[in-house]
């Protein structure tokens, strides 16, 4: 079987989706599978590589070029049609829904999410209206859009506490997220959410501890792994947290916590990736404070496959290995 595996992209997490494009290749069954490395640079170019390492000079590489309708690829003299795009993208054009429609133009099976879904999804505002919209509790939040008058400090602490949290609307890895304390920090944290994002929230921050489950298969016959939790190394799970080499932070699968959360967490986990229209993958996160309240935080409909992700560490503590994992994964594609 041909299959395409995309990484790189244009998003702020480019390097993170080349770390999880590695692991996914050097997992891939070899028997059941000829792959094709296809890579998109800073400016969003497309290329056929033979090799990880051609990646850093990719301009003289043979291009590949959508051929829409057909199933396929020009790729120089050739026409390469893969049986299934693996998508390893994360981030802006990658897990927004962009590619996705992409592969229903060209008419080729993509593992992950749809368009619409995947759009949903990667958006945290649309994604906790629909959160809240099921009865699921969510942070209290404030929306701020590029254009807006600058945001008064008092006024929004008055709403939402003293401490709060600003992120992108449509970033992940936790790329343009700060804690802020005071009217300086909240302007700075909203000029560096939105250098990668138009839309910004602005959170309460809340003393908490962060679950996340994981969701597999084509609703309705999909299923979730258990609950784990995410112990940050920092003040909360920052970009160099997750993955810098000196970081500190752990997981500990199964979370340590009572089955009563652990089944709400995976009720809501369920209930919101059918509600959101996803399929065949995603990771579900949630918040869980010392009063035992649980708060839906976002879904992740391209979760990361790096050696720290927590994604393929769920599965692989429910007995489903890497590469079955990634095989189950291309068949739900297929069979969508």
């Amino acid at each position: 079987m041909q299959i395409l595996l995309l990484f790189g992209g244009e998003s702020t997490e480019h390097d993170v989706s080349i770390m999880s494009a590695r692991n996914i290749y050097s997992a891939l069954d070899t028997n059941a599978f000829d792959v094709q490395l296809g890579y998109i640079d800073h400016s969003g170019r497309w290329f056929a590589l033979e090799s990880f390492d051609e990646h850093t000079d990719a301009g003289e590489l043979p291009r590949l070029l959508p051929l829409l309708g057909e199933g396929s690829f020009q790729v120089g003299g050739s026409v390469y049609s893969p049986s299934v795009i693996l998508p390893a993208l994360h981030g802006k054009n990658g897990e927004d829904g962009s590619v996705q429609g992409l592969a229903q133009l060209l008419h080729i099976p993509i593992v992950g999410c749809d368009m619409t879904s995947s759009a949903a999804g990667m958006d945290k505002v649309i994604a906790k209206r629909v959160a809240s919209q099921i009865a699921i509790d969510i942070v209290p939040y404030i929306v701020h859009r590029r254009g807006d008058n600058a945001m008064n400090y008092e006024q929004v602490r008055q709403e939402l506490g003293d401490t709060l949290f600003v992120k992108p609307s449509r970033a992940g890895s936790s790329v343009g997220v700060n804690k802020v304390h005071d009217a300086r920090e909240l302007q700075l944290a909203i000029e560096q959410a939105l250098a990668v994002d138009d839309t910004v929230l602005v959170e309460r921050a809340m003393n908490v501890r962060e679950l996340e489950v994981a969701a597999l298969g084509n609703p309705p016959h999909h299923r979730l792994s258990r609950v784990g939790e995410v112990l940050p190394g920092e003040d909360f799970y920052s970009y160099d947290d997750k993955y810098d080499q000196t970081s500190t932070s752990a997981v500990r699968i199964p979370a340590d916590i009572p089955d009563n959360v652990a089944e709400k967490v995976q009720q809501h986990a369920g209930k919101l990736f059918a509600e959101i229209g996803a399929s065949c993958l995603a990771r579900i996160d949630f918040f869980l404070t010392d009063d035992g309240t649980l708060y839906f935080n976002e879904i992740n409909t391209l979760p990361g496959f790096t050696d720290i992700s927590m994604y393929p560490k769920l599965w692989e503590d429910s007995g489903v290995s890497y590469q079955e994992l990634l095989s189950e994964l291309i068949a739900h594609a297929l069979s969508r």
